[in-house]
């Protein structure tokens, strides 16, 4: 025990006199456990909440016009909606009748300004609801037959873009609509009898639980952690290697050298997670309001995961003891002649690592595929078996350094072998580069597949919109547009193209049948024929009804929409009739096509490069189609395709150019979610950041410890051109391994996440990663060859030897 003291004592002092090298250490490891700390906060915040919808119900059920009688459960409130035309837009405002106090979906509603409306002829805005019909506290808003008077400006605060009117319960009128919010257990819900027709929602379907992400952030974190602690503490192994040789000539044992470096890790271990916890917990605060915009809904900013974020402190201590082990077993190994020699330790063959590390890479992939949220530690172990496996694998790729030395120039040839030479810190720093690189890149692939809807779903992708030649889409009847309207209508389309950077807008035709009456749509004084569309008929009383929702519009197989979805003309059968991507089109009757439908009997194609997404050509119909069927073609609208997913300025525009070209038009999209692409910029660049920080660190070490290199170099002439070169080749080599190997590591994770779904991860977010896998490299190679050409002072000062 007394040895044990006066080691530790001794440890002490070494850090007091050391402050400046520790101050490195304990600086990154600060800012590591800062970035845990603050994505512990943003983890959760990040994900929509179930609220958006839910409220603080389990259920959803869904019901087309009035309510039906309902069973008995615990609790359930009913909201009662009616869709509102938008002028220019094929997305309609939602009227609801929901109440402020409701048991279950108050939590959908917030008071920004005024008051909720408390009797008829008062109404509460959202603010995008405002903006659209230009609407102001105490204004009023006169809506076909009703008159309103805007009396406050409200929001749902789990979906800041949900676009929304509301007026006391009861006040709808004929409702559209109805979802009734259902609080029951599983077994509850079972047991009552649910009406026919309803569409029901389970709240475990709304998302992943975001406590499952949070366990998930903090073990990567906490890796990320022990990396950066590792790579430090090797480095202060080697600078007290005669030290500790002095120290074990006298007679300390391997268990006394270990304890200098565990004495060390434990002190800067505590330190760094005190002052980590108060910087992140501060940058969380302060960066709540912007994170707000970037996800669009509402954030609790005391409402974090506390327990998980004390624990993550705790472990970060131990962490930074655990990173200090390594160093200090294999610094208590060297013979003592060595270790007063201040040789570096002969680095272990890399094949070893890089054998467990593929071993590991399987076994954490296999975990990922099988996940189940209800079982999280599967993913968890997944997560770490991956990230563990891939950064096993940096040691080999260091290795590989050196055959690739041989055909580089001189500076960047030395450089590529100490790198090879220095592997202990080097293979630990590319790990934390990879680490860094792979997080952002995770982030960057998975905000996209976040918002990739399935094929199945929804009306059209985010990055696509129609413009319809009817204020109500595709369903409503199709004006004829005479050439002067007509060429107003395409300048309005090209113009709304270059709005949202699309392509060359391409147009869509339907077709009419001579036998159709005119209609009149509703409300909007607009006169034409319907479209020829394929339906499902649904017997009410007496009546045949269609909905909406089924109806599937059969629009002409021109050439630029085969091309649009790369199917070629040679590969239609010439007595083909309809192409379409749905598999079984039986249950379907053909309407809108007067007495020629009732004996036509079409010969069907099936084509899967066509879209599935209901508002997108996913039925076309041949030119003898068109003959058999004795319909005439007629333009419908445009379809145009942005670069990016849309965002909520880019529609607001687009509506407006729509309404100021003096005709009917009308834009549709697909409903507003929270633009990622400024999450994906966001991490973009705190990855680049950290990973620059990581090689700031390395390069500085490395370059530092090959300072007899620089002496010999210097005493036989080499320049600041010499050093600059050394500096960046160590750079660029160690950015781009680490960007490839950390971008690879996080594709092969959601691989094998999304095995299921992999049409989610179809787009390549190009431009993000590029950025991370050529843009680190350039950025961290130009600033070394910038900072690098002063001259050492020890350089100069210190003796060859």
């Amino acid at each position: 025990m007394s040895a044990r003291i006066a080691v530790t004592r001794w440890s002490w002092r070494l850090f007091r006199r050391e402050w400046r090298s520790q101050a490195l250490v304990l600086a990154l490891l600060t800012i590591a456990v800062a970035a845990t700390v603050f994505g512990l906060g943003s983890a959760g915040a990040a994900l929509p909440p179930g609220s958006a919808q839910f409220g603080d119900a389990d259920y959803l059920m869904t019901f087309r016009g009035s309510t039906p009688a309902l069973g008995t459960y615990p609790a359930t409130e009913v909201i009662n909606h009616r869709k509102i035309p938008v002028p220019g837009s094929a997305n309609p405002v939602d009227l609801r009748d929901q109440s402020p106090t409701g048991a279950l979906g108050r939590s959908m509603l917030r008071l920004d300004e005024g008051r909720y409306p408390a009797t008829a002829g008062e109404i509460a805005v959202s603010a995008r609801t405002a903006g659209l019909f230009h609407l102001a506290l105490g204004a009023t808003w006169h809506e076909g037959a009703n008159t309103w008077t805007v009396v406050g400006l409200v929001e749902n605060p789990a979906n800041l873009l949900d676009t929304f009117a509301l007026v006391p319960p009861g006040q709808v009128g004929s409702p559209d609509r109805v979802t009734v919010l259902v609080r029951a257990t599983a077994a509850q819900f079972a047991a009552v009898h649910r009406p026919d027709g309803a569409e029901v929602q389970p709240r475990d379907s709304a998302g992943t639980d975001p406590a499952f992400i949070v366990l998930i952030l903090a073990t990567v974190g906490l890796l990320f952690v022990g990396l950066l602690a590792a790579a430090g503490f090797t480095v202060l192994a080697q600078r007290r290697l005669r030290a500790l040789g002095m120290l074990a000539a006298i007679g300390a044992r391997h268990r006394h050298l270990r304890l200098v470096m565990l004495a060390n890790g434990a002190v800067v271990g505590g330190v760094a997670a005190l002052l980590g916890g108060v910087i992140g917990l501060g940058a969380w605060l302060l960066f709540v309001p912007r994170l707000e915009t970037i996800v669009q809904h509402r954030i609790d900013r005391f409402g974090l995961p506390w327990l998980p974020l004390l624990l993550a402190l705790v472990l970060a201590t131990l962490t930074a003891i655990a990173a200090a082990w390594w160093p200090a077993r294999a610094a208590a190994r060297v013979p003592v002649v060595a270790a007063l020699a201040a040789r570096p330790p002969q680095p272990r063959p890399a094949h070893r690592f890089a054998l467990l590390g593929a071993v590991l890479l399987a076994a954490g992939l296999t975990l990922l595929a099988v996940n189940n949220p209800d079982r999280p530690l599967i993913g968890i172990g997944g997560i770490v078996g991956t990230a563990a496996g891939v950064l096993l694998l940096a040691p080999l790729l260091i290795a590989a350094l050196a055959p690739v030395a041989r055909a580089c120039p001189v500076a960047a040839r030395i450089a590529l072998r100490d790198l090879a030479r220095y592997r202990a810190r080097s293979g630990a720093a590319l790990a934390a580069i990879s680490m860094a690189t792979g997080i952002a890149a995770a982030i960057i692939i998975g905000a996209g597949a976040a918002q990739a809807a399935s094929p199945s779903g929804g009306n059209l992708p985010d990055n696509e919109l129609v413009v319809w030649l009817t204020p109500n889409g595709i369903q409503g009847p199709i004006p004829q547009l005479d050439a002067a309207q007509t060429a107003r209508a395409r300048s309005a389309v090209s113009l709304i193209a270059g709005l949202v950077q699309g392509g060359t807008p391409i147009g869509l035709t339907g077709g009419i049948s001579p036998d159709a009456r005119i209609e009149s749509a509703d409300e909007a004084g607009v006169s034409g024929k319907p479209v020829v569309t394929f339906a499902i008929p649904h017997r009410v009383g007496g009546d045949t009804e269609y909905h909406g929702d089924e109806m599937i519009p059969l629009l002409l197989a021109t050439p630029e929409i085969l091309q649009r979805y790369g199917i070629p003309a040679g590969s239609i059968d010439p007595e083909t009739d309809v192409l379409t991507s749905h598999r079984d089109l039986s249950g379907y009757r053909l309407i809108g096509a007067g007495r020629a439908a009732e004996n036509w009997q079409p010969k069907v194609q099936y084509e899967a490069g066509l879209p599935a997404y209901s508002s997108d050509p996913t039925t076309l119909i041949t030119e003898h189609g068109l003959k058999a069927l004795g319909v005439s073609p007629a333009p419908v609208g445009w379809l145009v395709t942005a670069a990016k997913e849309l965002t909520p300025a880019q529609v607001d525009k687009a509506e407006q150019t729509a309404r100021g070209a003096g005709l009917a038009l009308s834009v549709e999209t697909r409903p507003l979610a929270a633009d990622l692409s400024r999450l994906r910029t966001g991490a973009t660049a705190i990855g680049a950041g950290v990973a620059l920080g990581v090689l700031a660190m390395t390069v500085g070490l490395i370059r530092s410890e090959a300072g007899r290199d620089l002496r010999t170099l210097a005493a036989n002439g080499a320049g600041a051109g010499t050093r600059r070169r050394l500096t960046a080749a160590t750079a660029l080599a160690l950015a781009l391994l680490g960007a490839v190997l950390g971008t690879a590591g996080a594709y092969a994770a959601l691989i094998a996440w999304y095995h299921q779904n992999l049409h989610a991860l179809a787009a390549v977010p190009v431009e993000h990663l590029t950025g991370l896998i050529v843009g680190l490299p350039l950025v961290a190679a130009a600033a070394s060859w910038l900072l690098a050409g002063r001259e050492p002072a020890g350089v100069a000062r210190s003796p060859l030897d």
